[in-house]
């Protein structure tokens, strides 16, 4: 057996090297199409990927309230007692915290570089998860006192501050205001908005409040809570418990916002999932389209060939042994198309997502799957002009001119 199926294979080979141009471009739709498919496939996994990235960014398990314009007038901004309370009175509540934000011109060593300057607390930073890649986090004393130091995010280091030098301990300058570095956020990317999480200062909530705001407002906070409570019974929670310091009466219009970043990570997943599905669906096509082409090439093949077949049915070939070697032929031809595909896939899609910045997913499963697929439209299509070439008759075979 097996050695029929080696010389079956070896006779296919030797078929397509006879014919290699007309070979390729009979497998080109197979190509296309498994090419398509992966890098689809491969893209949207990708775009996913740095999709949740940034959401992850914002803190996993975590609530984003910030103040919306109700029926008239500017929106409303919180204040600490609202976070306070939050904490105090809502089950599930791991912890919250607000931030006041600004905009700054950071001046050091000569240098100057446009930054926005947020107000926190290490409750804050636990809640969504930022963590440093040099020095430490604010002190307790430090955020009671509201002393004048600060956190640089990385770009605001590259841009000020000399390559390779420690930064902490160092004095530097927002607009006016001096403040001593002591740590250095971890690189963090784009975040909700547009945000670049990377150009930032973080001092201490009642610094930028007392130097830069002018104020005790807060322009939004956050809220992680316990991911063993239901999030939509925290949610509700909130939600009653803030229009109660509000004084909204029933019927009001919430004039605030909540964003529930686990519901945005699992909405967003799911719509880009089914829009690579639908896309690497509409590429499959090109599969099919590669299919009938095999069909096509593989009939012209029989009508080719017809003498010979005669020939080799008169001097006691089997009728299955004809049907199994152009079913070979066709099979190996859309492997070898399934193969090249994969190589050109894997260049298209590396490129592909250096070009659009996103994550390079590589998925061993859909290259399987998609070479596994391009067998059997060998099988599928190849099997009608193998059947029909393995019942010829001897006798007109060997008429045929």
């Amino acid at each position: 057996m097996f050695g029929i199926m080696g010389a079956t294979l070896l006779l296919s080979l030797r078929e397509i090297r006879r014919h290699l141009l007309r070979s390729f471009l009979t497998t080109l739709g197979i190509i296309i199409g498994v090419a398509a498919v992966i890098t689809m496939v491969t893209l949207g996994k990708g775009v996913t990927a740095s999709i949740q990235d940034q959401i992850s960014s914002l803190g996993s398990n975590v609530f984003i309230v910030f103040p919306v314009r109700a029926e008239r007038g500017t929106p409303r901004p919180f204040k600490q007692d609202d976070v306070d309370q939050v904490a105090q009175q809502i089950a599930g509540v791991v912890v919250a915290a607000g931030a006041a934000n600004s905009s700054a011109t950071a001046f050091h060593n000569g240098q100057n570089w446009t930054t926005s300057v947020n107000g926190v607390n290490d409750s804050f930073l636990q809640a969504q998860s930022i963590s440093l890649t040099q020095g430490r986090m604010f002190t307790p004393a430090e955020e009671t006192a509201g002393q004048n130091v600060c956190i640089l995010g990385p770009k605001v280091l590259a841009a000020i501050f000399v390559p390779g030098v420690s930064p902490l301990g160092e004095e530097m300058r927002l607009n006016s205001v001096p403040c001593r570095v002591i740590g250095v956020l971890e690189e963090r990317g784009e975040g909700g908005g547009g945000q670049d999480q990377d150009n930032v200062v973080m001092m201490p909530l009642k610094t930028v409040q007392r130097r830069f705001t002018g104020n005790d407002k807060l322009q939004y906070f956050v809220v992680k809570y316990d991911a063993s409570y239901d999030s939509k019974v925290i949610q509700n929670s909130l939600v009653d418990l803030l229009r109660q310091r509000r004084f909204l009466q029933d019927g009001q219009d919430n004039d605030f916002n909540i964003v529930d970043t686990a519901q945005v990570n699992q909405a967003l997943g799911a719509a880009t999932g089914a829009l690579t599905a639908m896309v690497a669906a509409i590429a499959a096509i090109s599969l099919l389209v590669g299919g009938i082409g095999i069909m096509n090439i593989m009939l012209v093949s029989v009508t080719e060939r017809t003498r010979e077949i005669g020939i080799r049915l008169a001097i006691g070939a089997l009728a299955r042994e004809v049907q199994l070697q152009f079913l070979t032929e066709a099979v190996v031809l859309c492997c070898l198309g399934g193969m090249v595909g994969i190589a050109l896939a894997f260049g298209l899609s590396y490129g592909l997502s250096a070009a659009v910045d996103v994550p390079f997913a590589f998925d061993p499963t859909i290259n399987v799957m998609s070479f596994l697929f391009s067998a059997a439209m060998g099988i599928i299509f190849g099997y009608y002009p193998a059947r029909r070439a393995s019942r010829l008759d001897p006798i007109d075979a060997l008429r045929h001119e």
